[in-house]
């Protein structure tokens, strides 16, 4: 049993020297069997951590057979034959001849197999928690980029998530119009906080350069991802922007930068240069996978983005070019605001309309087409342009006007539905004003007396346009006291989210009601103001009306 242990074992007298060792401890110390007989164990193998020789008085074993008490202890180092340390963990037994200590055996085995499997254990655990790390950056990014349709925003939010996790600076540079290089963001982390460097944002001068060498513009043309340092600018430049990228890591102190393509389906759009400066490890290949992985997802949002602004603004345009001057009519104050939806959210297809008719009276309208995007503004202009149509041609009463707009709307357009209210004002000349109307499913119109007594006109309402229904539609009138206001608006001015119509109906009452002495443009500025809910994703047209 003595020979066959897969352990170190020697016996040892009272005073320390080895009797005998078995043959896997000599192969574990390297040495022969030879060597341990008669050796003071603790001259011969025991050593501290860096080699030294260990003092008696402070050999664990040696304490262990003065106490005559069985020790096991971890993490003691053996001298090897060949010089070398070994890290061992060894049990003392003490034997008794005659009733006295006389000596004791000491079994010893190999630590350093297990230490490496810890490590190596350690390291890959280390190493899943990075990846880890890793994706859920990369989720976080996803998710940030995916929320908003605003580019400065979605970048600004970008720039925060992988500054400091990846760097402690972020820059962020975009391609506009025939090669101009803007730099739209300059982030610092720094002191647990993020600092927006403003002062090096702006456009790159004389713009992109298609024979530099320098690392920011082979990227800007195409080039892959790339690792650069302060050493890529120590020369003379080759070009403005290789001027200013080495004023950047002068300013900075980077000693380690990314640069990463943001790419989209129409090319190159920007990049994405991560650099750091505070932290002192340089990136390395996993790094510049990561950043390339991180500045595609980006480069798409961009893409996304910019193309969804470009659509914006063509239905923006196209509203506000719909939206034509008011008419001047003796006696009336008219005025009227287009609030387009908030920033990030869809385009819709409100509007008003007031022109006066041959025989002096005035058409006003409001309206709303269902949908939220181009075509909604494109179905605006139709059912805008055939109900001007009908009401110059037909000369009717508002109901049998929208009937014929309906039944039009249903057999020779794609406009899906629509809601409007369609009014016709007439007076002055010492004859009372009086306003008729017809409404189409949209919000009810509002009346402000000028003592402030305010409310909703209910009557005349009808099914919206475009349910290939044909209920009967009706008309109703009121007379206007003098210094009365008529209120048309669109439902963005009274919905929102988790919020009842009947809430804001009456927040619009009330508001209204308090600002009716105010001049006509400053009224509908403040109503919009102090009424339009912030959650709102709609757009808002309004149209007022204050008779003499």
């Amino acid at each position: 049993m003595f020979y066959g242990l897969d352990a170190g074992v020697w016996v040892m007298d009272s005073g320390g020297r080895i009797l005998v060792v078995n043959p896997r401890g000599a192969e574990i110390v390297r040495m022969p069997p030879e060597r341990f007989i008669g050796a003071d164990a603790h001259e011969l193998l025991h050593r501290e951590a860096d080699g030294s020789q260990q003092p008696r008085s402070r050999c664990p074993l040696l304490a262990a057979m003065a106490e005559g008490l069985p020790t096991r202890t971890q993490g003691a180092w053996f001298r090897r034959g060949d010089g070398s340390l070994l890290r061992v963990g060894w049990l003392l037994a003490p034997y008794l001849v005659g009733g006295e200590q006389a000596g004791a055996v000491v079994t010893f085995f190999d630590l350093s197999a297990q230490e490496e499997e810890a490590r190596r254990r350690d390291a890959h655990l280390a190493a899943l928690r990075k990846r880890a790390e890793r994706l859920s950056l990369v989720s976080e990014v996803t998710t940030v980029l995916t929320s908003t349709l605003d580019v400065r925003e979605a970048l600004r939010r970008l720039v925060r998530l992988v500054a400091p996790r990846l760097a402690d600076w972020a820059v962020v540079d975009l391609l506009g119009e025939q090669d101009a290089v803007l730099r739209v963001a300059v982030v610092h982390h720094e002191n647990g906080r993020h600092v927006n460097v403003t002062e090096l944002e702006g456009a790159l001068p004389d713009g992109l350069s298609w024979d530099s060498r320098s690392p920011l513009q082979r990227v800007l043309r195409g080039a892959s991802s790339l690792i650069a340092g302060p050493e890529e600018y120590a020369g003379v430049p080759d070009s403005a922007i290789q001027r200013v990228q080495g004023d950047l890591f002068r300013f900075t102190g980077i000693h380690s930068a990314v640069m990463a393509p943001l790419r989209g389906g129409r090319g190159v759009l920007g990049a994405l240069t991560l650099g750091r400066a505070d932290q002192e490890q340089p990136f390395d290949r996993e790094d510049l996978e990561l950043i390339d992985d991180i500045a595609r997802r980006a480069g798409l949002a961009v893409d996304n983005a910019q193309l969804y602004d470009r659509q914006r603004r063509v239905s923006e345009t196209m509203q506000l070019h719909l939206l034509t001057p008011l008419p001047r009519v003796e006696g009336l104050e008219m005025a009227a605001r287009y609030l387009p939806a908030p920033q990030g959210s869809q385009v819709g297809g409100d509007w008003y309309d007031a022109f006066v008719m041959p025989d002096g009276a005035t058409t006003l309208v409001i309206g709303d087409v269902i949908g939220h995007d181009l075509q909604a503004a494109a179905s605006m202009s139709q059912v805008r342009n055939m109900l001007r149509a009908f009401v110059w041609d037909q000369r009717e009463v508002p109901s049998l006007i929208i009937d014929r707009l309906d039944s039009a709307l249903v057999h020779i357009s794609d406009v899906p539905m629509a809601t409007l209210v369609l009014c016709r004002l007439e007076g002055g000349g010492g004859e009372p004003w009086v306003v008729r109307w017809s409404n189409a499913g949209h919000p009810p119109p509002l009346v402000i007396e000028p003592d402030g007594e305010a409310r909703f006109l209910w009557e005349g309402h009808g099914m919206l346009l475009g349910t290939e229904a044909s209920p009967p539609r009706v008309d109703s009138a009121v007379t206007l006291a003098p210094d009365t206001t008529f209120v048309l608006y669109t439902d963005g001015l009274v919905e929102a989210p988790g919020q009842s119509l009947d809430t804001g109906l009456e927040r619009l009452r009330q508001r209204a009601a308090g600002l009716v002495g105010r001049p006509l443009g400053e009224f509908c500025d403040r109503l919009l103001v102090e009424v339009a809910p912030e959650e709102s994703a709609d757009d808002i047209a309004l149209l007022v009306v204050r008779v003499p």
